[in-house]
């Protein structure tokens, strides 16, 4: 009796325990995870009307997603690390990408920019995207010594600048052109 007692006993602490050594995220975060590389993806083929199709349900984002896009691409933007994916909560989801560039070429800095999408996802379906940086002060220093310094590269390219203006090529090619007077200005 006390043997079949003490079987059942251990056998319902057995059952009980959980191992979590080997758990699989839930499937909705998986859902999520793949969507953002997809995304990343997109975004870094410089593909606008794949992009665009990944944001049909995002339409307050496509102008500043599409505009960063056409920028990125012609800034040279080449990844160089993905971070690890954050779940902040249910919906937001947020995926680090380090990129080299050709403004912290211009700026002669040894430095590469992590900008981080911030990724609104229900249903398997993106909702908004917004983007930060952790660009250095330097970075920012530059663009206003272009603005004031050399208006004429930027101030008709950059119109619109973030929200879908006309001409991103032209506005990045002039802050990079504009960085390197920045940097030749200092010397």
């Amino acid at each position: 009796m006390k043997t079949s007692l003490f079987s059942c006993i251990l056998l319902l602490l057995l059952c009980g325990c959980k191992n979590t050594t080997h758990t699989q995220p839930p499937a909705d975060t998986n859902i999520k995870i793949s969507l953002a590389n997809k995304f990343v993806d997109a975004f870094y083929s410089f593909n606008r009307d794949t992009l665009q199709s990944m944001l049909s349900l995002a339409p307050e984002s496509q102008p500043n997603i599409l505009y960063y896009q056409k920028w990125a691409e012609c800034a040279h933007y080449k990844i160089v690390k993905r971070g690890d994916f954050v779940e902040k909560n249910d919906s937001l989801v947020l995926l680090p990408i380090t990129v080299k560039d050709d403004l912290m070429g211009a700026l002669q800095i040894d430095f590469n920019v992590t900008d981080t999408f911030h990724l609104a996802i229900r249903d398997g379906q993106i909702l908004s995207v917004q983007t930060s940086s952790n660009d250095l002060a330097e970075y920012y220093a530059a663009k206003e010594w272009v603005k004031k310094n050399r208006p004429e590269y930027v101030e008709k390219a950059c119109e619109g600048i973030w929200e879908g203006g006309p001409t991103p090529c032209e506005c990045v090619q002039g802050m990079v052109k504009g960085f390197g007077e920045f940097t030749a200005s200092k010397k």
